[in-house]
């Protein structure tokens, strides 16, 4: 088999010096050299270097197919790097790859931190909200940053959230003659920093981070009312049984909690919503949890919003279904799909009968009830009841 004509080499801050005899050796004999600036002047390529376009593109690589290229990336290539954007167009037998040290393991050798145990989160091209969901009393995060500016950033962002006491670590240059830690207290950071920072790490004190529970807080989500209950939410997220990678159609979305919740256990969602108020909450909830990279919003009505969409591994159907919007979803889904929906109008709840009839599954109805003052006593307050009915495909 032909020696692969790309190599993919992983480099730190000690450069040459730094790399193994493998790197050293295709780095010798490549023709062209990619790279970002820093990574070039570290390698000593000179002519034979070329600089990444912004925004990166991977196709000023594959087009060099044939002649003997080199791209550097820092430490691992396939740790939040260049490697497998690239790795996925390429055959296996056309290119190799020679990691270094990535930054997260550097950081945590430097401060002793068990690596398997902390969460490692690139921000350089991201938002902060991207955290929320590893927020917590004692959590560990190593942050690869954008640039230097963004610490002070995300100092400020973490004190408004209520980790002000927190402690965190600037990073710079790791592994190589100019490393520099510095220890602080992120209420108090006030550093301008400059220079090529590449990453933080954190050590979370102050308040409590998202319950990993089904049934969030109703205050946590914007939303005018139209929102699945806390209590009812839970009961959905637990017949829809969300796994990490799976997909869910989110119909008549309101809020978007319910799809909020999904995506916040691994999934993905895409949230169908009529009303355009409606779309900019489930919008806001999404970018609040970190979450818009895994919610998709279509603003439509079912069945006509989904006939273009991927098919899902579960629906959930908030309202207002009937047998025309069941019967062309159902017949579009896949073997093995997880559908629940709820309703409190007696016209669907006959309809939900009947089709627990036709399909079998779970049919459950809820009564749901909240202790209120009554006078001078307290009585419970019922809500409307909701029938549930749970099927596969």
């Amino acid at each position: 088999m032909a020696d692969p004509w790309l190599t993919i080499i992983g480099i730190g801050e000690d450069g040459l010096a730094g790399l193994s005899d493998a790197s050293r050796k295709a780095l010798a004999s490549a023709e062209i050299v990619f790279g970002g600036e820093r990574h070039l002047a570290l390698a000593n390529v000179g002519s034979r270097g070329r600089r990444w376009p912004v925004p990166f593109d991977a196709d000023v690589v594959l087009n060099c197919r044939g002649r003997s290229t080199v791209v550097l990336a820092s430490g691992d290539p396939f740790w939040h790097g260049a490697g497998a954007v690239l790795a996925e167009k390429l055959g296996g037998d056309e290119w190799i790859a020679h990691p270094a040290p990535s930054t997260f393991s550097l950081a945590a050798a430097r401060l002793g931190w068990r690596l398997e145990s902390v969460t490692c989160i690139g921000l350089h091209a991201a938002p902060f909200e991207r955290l929320m969901p590893h927020l917590a009393t004692d959590a560990r995060i190593i942050c690869l940053m954008r640039d230097a500016a963004a610490v002070g950033d995300l100092a400020k962002w973490l004190t408004e959230r209520g980790w002000g006491a927190s402690l965190l670590w600037t990073l710079e240059a790791l592994g190589g003659p100019r490393e520099c830690i510095d220890q602080h207290r992120v209420d108090l950071f006030a550093e301008d920093m400059t220079g090529d920072l590449v990453a933080v790490a954190l050590l979370l004190i102050g308040t409590q981070g998202i319950p990993r529970s089904s049934g969030l807080p109703d205050d946590l989500f914007i939303h005018d009312g139209q929102i699945t209950k806390r209590p009812v939410r839970a009961l959905a997220l637990s017949a829809l049984a969300p796994r990490p990678g799976e997909r869910l159609w989110d119909i008549g979305a309101g809020s978007g909690s319910i799809s909020v919740e999904w995506a916040l256990c691994g999934g993905t969602a895409t949230a169908i919503e009529a009303r355009e108020d409606r779309v900019a909450n489930i919008h806001s909830n999404a970018a609040a949890f970190g979450l818009s990279h895994r919610i998709a919003v279509v603003t439509g009505r079912a069945p006509e919003a989904v006939a273009a969409l991927e098919a899902p591994n579960a629906v959930f159907i908030g309202g207002g279904l009937d047998s025309a919007m069941f019967d062309a979803i159902w017949s579009r889904l896949p073997s093995g799909t997880r559908l629940v929906a709820h309703t409190v109008t007696l016209e669907t709840e006959a309809l939900l009968g009947e089709l627990h009839q036709r399909h079998g599954g779970e049919l459950m109805r809820v009564e749901i009830a909240h202790a209120a003052p009554l006078g001078r006593y307290r009585s419970w307050d019922a809500v409307r009841p909701v029938v549930q009915w749970r099927a596969v495909r």
